[in-house]
């Protein structure tokens, strides 16, 4: 890829193009929350159904990856062929109705099988969105805008882990899932009655933005697969979420069990350092990689390995650290620990927007959604899967020797194969930007 990207015009991008990124932002952010907020609820779901901790990252991850990975390409493939908003519409409709189904199980098999519904119905969402800001924003403007789309989670998890803390203590877990499914209900009436697609490729100058042929599923994927730096970009992707989203679905109870703070303590802890952190951080390399990349385009897989390394180092501190106290902010105590955790937090998702970037220039627009469905599947059988339920196994087999610190330590050997993204990334950097040409995926 040549070392700096090109410069396109940055008109058509006005309160439209904002606006429809805020409700995907929205839409995005309410997906999340009924992800983080299980990590509130496992000590009351597992007292309730008297199960382990296996099957609770069985609930928080297989349960929900697995049908995530059968249906997202084929939702993928949607995306690149039916109208994105209304897509988008009919999937808010079915997780609100999906999340309300999870408060009403009556035992563990029917919230695993709601989970399952909830994957259902946000298979297109990630890549339908992507497709759509893709669409928004020229590239020069891109990583920011992605970083707006995905910064939005994390600062929902402050919602989900404090105000979700506090909702599970007071009113019970199946309360809190009931009501998250409302704001769902809404965001499906706008984008299906007020909301229209943008033109597909309009800011796509190069030869590979002319119409794609259209090829069957998986002569698609395979074509999407040959290219090797979209397959390192996925594969590093999906190391990483490995380890940040078993971090994220477990750090509550890690503080409980290690800290000894209470489960609303732990939630405010969790939801308000690490959302913050992790937002800021996750807009900041957003307008940084915009920033750097316009003079150097190798910029868009450098600040990803910088945060990948330094992210790592504030993690081991994290985990590792005792139970000293930093400060008292009224009856809350935060541990020193705490300022490890936004450190990780806040460099754990630089990779984000320059990754996610970087895949929308290297592909053609009628594959955009394929694409980022791929990208997805990975990340969400590795992250969303494996990292949770993987998390659970250590932890159960570290117990006999290590009792309730066992967490601590299968948290820390679950976030060990981020160095394998920075390999990979390595090597992408050094094929896209070491001898200053542009690959880009053929459009034929």
């Amino acid at each position: 890829m040549s070392s700096a990207a090109p410069t396109l015009p940055a008109a058509a991008v006005g309160w439209r193009s904002h606006g429809l990124l805020m409700l995907l932002a929205a839409v995005f952010a309410d997906n999340f929350v009924g992800r983080q907020i299980l990590a509130v609820m496992f000590e009351p779901i597992k007292a309730e159904f008297g199960v382990g901790d296996t099957a609770l990252g069985l609930i928080s991850g297989l349960a929900f990856a697995g049908v995530y990975a059968v249906l997202g390409l084929p939702a993928g493939r949607l995306v690149d062929r039916l109208p994105r908003t209304r897509l988008l519409a009919a999937a808010c409709l079915l997780w609100a109705l999906a999340t309300m189904a999870c408060g009403l199980a009556g035992s563990f098999l029917v919230l695993a099988l709601a989970r399952m519904l909830v994957a259902v119905s946000e298979s297109p969402t990630t890549s339908a969105s992507l497709s759509l800001i893709a669409d928004l924003y020229p590239p020069q403007r891109r990583s920011f805008a992605i970083s707006c789309f995905t910064a939005a989670p994390t600062f929902s998890s402050i919602i989900g882990l404090s105000v979700g803390a506090w909702v599970v203590e007071q009113y019970g877990w199946r309360s809190a899932f009931i009501a998250l499914g409302v704001p769902a209900l809404a965001f499906a009436a706008v984008l299906g009655l007020l909301v229209r697609d943008p033109q597909r490729g309009r800011w796509d100058l190069a030869p590979h933005a002319l119409p794609a042929a259209r090829l069957g599923l998986g002569a698609e994927a395979r074509l999407l697969w040959a290219l090797a730096p979209y397959r390192r970009l996925v594969l590093a992707g999906g190391l990483t979420t490995l380890g940040s989203y078993a971090v994220a679905m477990w750090n509550t109870s890690f503080l409980v069990r290690s800290h000894g703070l209470s489960l609303q303590d732990a939630g405010m802890l969790a939801g308000v350092v690490c959302g913050t952190a992790a937002g800021v951080g996750g807009l900041f390399s957003g307008w940084l990689s915009d920033r750097l990349a316009r003079r150097a385009g190798h910029w868009q897989v450098t600040l990803p390995i910088i945060g990948h390394l330094a992210a790592t180092s504030a993690l081991a501190s994290y985990l590792l650290s005792p139970s000293d106290v930093l400060m008292r902010l009224g009856t809350l105590p935060v541990p020193m620990a705490m300022l490890w955790c936004a450190l990780y937090s806040f460099f754990a998702v630089w990779w984000v927007a320059p990754s996610y970037n970087l895949v929308t220039q290297l592909v053609a627009p009628q594959r955009r959604g394929t694409a980022m469905a791929l990208q997805t599947i990975v990340s969400t059988l590795l992250g969303i899967g494996v990292g949770p339920l993987l998390t659970g196994l250590v932890s159960d087999l570290l117990q006999p020797w290590y009792g309730q610190e066992s967490l601590r330590y299968a948290l820390l050997l679950v976030s060990l194969p981020v160095l394998g993204a920075v390999l990979l990334l390595a090597r992408t950097l050094g094929q896209l930007f070491g001898y200053g040409r542009q690959r880009a995926m053929p459009a034929e």
